[in-house]
């Protein structure tokens, strides 16, 4: 690879890290050119990006995006796939799914949102991990839960008590 290339690849990889914020690392050595393809080919079907680079492009390219990748230097070593996804919990969910024959490919560690998962015992919690969109349709169900509980106590049977209350309060205000 020369240098034209080198600056080429950091520059995609600059570009890719710039516009996700979201990224596993994990560790393709083990896998052969079956498996390999394989995990290509799911990580296609996914909407995952998977992409093989050395850890010094990574690392340069992550260097000129800024600050805050510190804690993810240290894990480019030997070989390195990184995979780029729109939200937290598909690349995690993908690598268990293809991981069931066996327990390759290895992850080496996660980026979501500022925050820094190293290990492949972490592998479980980044797979449970919800998405933006899920965390507010439960955020907003729980918020709807209460004015439900009113209006179903209103329109019931005890509504009558409830009126019955409200203007015994009314009498002596």
């Amino acid at each position: 690879m020369d240098k034209n290339q080198k600056n080429q690849e950091i520059a995609v990889l600059k570009e890719k890290f710039s516009n996700t914020q979201y990224f596993y690392l994990c560790d393709p050595q083990s896998l052969n050119v079956e498996s390999t393809n394989k995990f290509r080919r799911m990580c296609f079907n996914s909407g995952i990006e998977y992409r093989v680079s050395k850890n010094t492009l990574i690392r340069k390219a992550l260097e000129q995006v800024g600050e805050g990748y510190e804690a993810v230097y240290p894990l480019l070593e030997g070989q390195t796939g990184v995979m780029f996804a729109s939200d937290g919990a598909s690349p995690a969910k993908l690598l268990k799914e293809f991981r069931k024959g066996g327990d390759k490919p290895a992850l080496k560690g996660a980026y979501i949102d500022s925050d820094v998962f190293v290990g492949d015992n972490q592998l479980e919690i980044l797979a449970q991990l919800k998405s933006k969109a899920e965390l507010l349709g439960e955020i907003i169900g729980l918020l709807q839960s209460p004015a439900r509980n009113v209006i179903s106590a209103l329109q019931g049977s005890s509504s009558q008590k409830i009126a019955g209350l409200l203007k015994t309060l009314e009498e002596r205000a």
